[in-house]
């Protein structure tokens, strides 16, 4: 099986054929992490309700969780306006980050003025 050729014709890929996908928290909102996602990773994704990536580094597929136990079971997935975007709304078992973070966005805050 593939990914629904309908979905697949809405994605706008890199050219190396992937698609970033924002990982957030189903029930707070709070954002986890940022991966990235392939067709295949996308079809596995959504037909077993567990977060599969593609490793850019490793260049492998990984499910989130089978090595580190922090596993995301998936909530729900969305496109967004432009198909260059996809959307998890995951719930999170243990740290999302491979530092072993909650999230991948807590360590290194950068100041903002307002102006």
């Amino acid at each position: 099986m593939s990914l629904d050729p309908a979905i697949a014709a809405r994605l706008k890929r890199t050219g190396d054929g992937l698609v970033p996908a924002v990982v957030q928290q189903y029930d707070t909102g709070e954002v986890l992490m940022l991966a990235w996602m392939d067709d295949e990773a996308l079809h596995r994704t959504l037909t077993t309700g567990r977060a599969t990536y593609w490793s850019r580094s490793r260049g492998s597929y990984w499910v989130k969780g089978d090595t580190s136990g922090h596993v995301q079971h998936v909530r729900s997935a969305a496109l967004d306006c432009d198909g260059d975007t996809i959307l998890l709304k995951v719930d999170q078992v243990g740290a999302a980050c491979h530092t072993g973070d909650r999230t991948c966005f807590d360590a290194d805050l950068l100041e903002v003025t307002s102006g």
